[in-house]
């Protein structure tokens, strides 16, 4: 008879109870309140869907899920802490598209987004709109691009800050187009809006969000979306890719994002809990009304991450030649 060694029959043991009591945490998961940190102040679009994924997420789990602000530096302030946070599932990070571009656009940065973070899922995403203010000779994409051609840098371009998506979507445009086009960045989106309404600036890549209502009342002329494909809640926009710029697609975005280490189970979990909530009524009504747009499936943590990688690559080469930097 074969003997047994007993320091590996209880090291069996232990390992047996170790992994069954990790499976029992993981499967009560969350069994407390959960906070999910935003970079930027309340309001906001990333914000704004934050919120709404928690009210949900409340409803669906009995626990409380938790919305913590903490603005600064384009969100870099939130990631940080979230990066050096335990990583069990109970601190979360509302990431955005913002977190790829600063990878890249920061010369300086306190954490590393494909080192600290693990993907969870995505939340939504929010497309950009070419709008020009009315008294600019332009009435589609095509008008758009011949003024800029044939006035090289009197074009001008506003932005709701140097790095933002809003900002490199016009510096990828410029790109793709060969035109000189005057960027003007302000402090947010709002005051830009504000110039761009008021003939200050010529144009913007704003946020649909943050402009449909100056389009439909007329302040503001809308020439194409940056989606792949027109949008359900605004299906008369042609996108810029159907109006000759190929492949010309940028959405802002907004995810969970954990603290690295955190267990693969628990990711997981998390992540089924965020697709359960977008199946939603409530979510699918409020991101039609909003303006928002659900993520493609499968919305899993291994499509998320490939989805991220390419964002990050995608948005280096972008601030490297237009020679973007922030300190």
């Amino acid at each position: 008879m074969r003997r047994i060694n007993p320091v590996h029959a209880i090291g069996a043991l232990i390992l047996a109870f170790t992994n069954s009591l990790a499976f029992a945490q993981s499967t009560n998961y969350p069994d407390k309140p959960v906070t999910l940190v935003v970079g930027y102040a309340p309001g906001g679009a990333t914000d704004r869907v934050a919120r709404l994924m928690a009210k949900v997420l409340t409803e669906q789990t009995k626990q409380t899920f938790i919305v913590e602000n903490k603005p600064g530096a384009n969100s870099n302030i939130a990631a940080e802490q979230v990066a050096r946070s335990k990583p069990d599932g109970y601190t979360l990070m509302v990431g955005s598209i913002a977190n790829t571009i600063n990878r890249s656009l920061y010369t300086k940065l306190n954490y590393d987004l494909l080192k600290d973070f693990t993907m969870v899922g995505m939340l939504a995403s929010v497309p950009n709109v070419l709008v020009v203010n009315p008294n600019v000779p332009a009435k589609t994409v095509s008008e758009y691009i011949a003024f800029a051609k044939a006035n090289p840098g009197k074009l001008s371009c506003a932005s709701s800050g140097s790095g933002s998506s809003v900002h490199l979507s016009c510096e990828l445009f410029k790109m793709e187009t060969g035109t000189d086009i005057l960027h003007v960045p302000y402090k947010g989106s709002g005051p830009a809006v504000t110039d761009l309404v008021g003939g200050q600036v010529d144009s913007m890549f704003d946020n649909f969000p943050a402009s449909v209502n100056q389009i439909r009342s007329g302040k503001l002329r809308a020439l194409g979306v940056t989606n792949a494909v027109r949008l359900p809640f605004a299906p008369e926009l042609p996108t810029l890719a159907e109006l000759g710029l190929t492949g010309f697609s940028v959405n802002s975005w907004f995810a969970i994002m954990a603290p690295s280490g955190t267990p693969a189970d628990v990711v997981a979990k998390i992540n089924a809990l965020v697709n359960q909530a977008l199946a939603t009524k409530e979510i699918k009504e409020a991101y039609f009304d909003a303006g928002y747009i659900e993520p493609e499936k499968p919305n899993t943590p291994a499509s998320f991450n490939a989805f991220v990688l390419s964002e990050v690559e995608r948005w280096a080469k972008v601030v490297k030649k237009a020679n973007i930097k922030v300190d």
